[in-house]
């Protein structure tokens, strides 16, 4: 298998603009829908980046770890979604 790990400097900009973007989605989420598509990216990219420090950058195990965390970010995500607030009549969420 080939290995798509990265040299020093492209590395740590590689990480920066990944964190950048897995941080995008948490902004404003308040349904359950909404954390668990934000928990599903960010454990998604956190796995993908362990998977790839562990395996030293093969392929294979970097994308079932991807999974592992994607799977778990979104459950965690979901289950940690504040609960509505119901005011009146209408739902709002705070």
């Amino acid at each position: 298998m080939h290995s798509i790990a990265t040299p020093g400097r492209a590395k740590k900009a590689l990480v920066l603009a990944t964190l950048l973007t897995a941080s995008m989605p948490l902004y404003g989420c308040y349904t359950p829908a909404e954390r668990a598509l934000g928990g599903g990216v960010i454990g998604g990219l956190g796995g993908a980046g362990i998977g790839a420090l562990a395996s030293g950058g093969l392929a294979g195990p970097t994308l079932a770890t991807a999974a592992v965390g994607a799977a778990g970010g979104a459950i965690i995500g979901a289950a940690t979604a504040p609960r509505p607030y119901y005011y009146r009549r209408h739902r709002h969420y705070y």
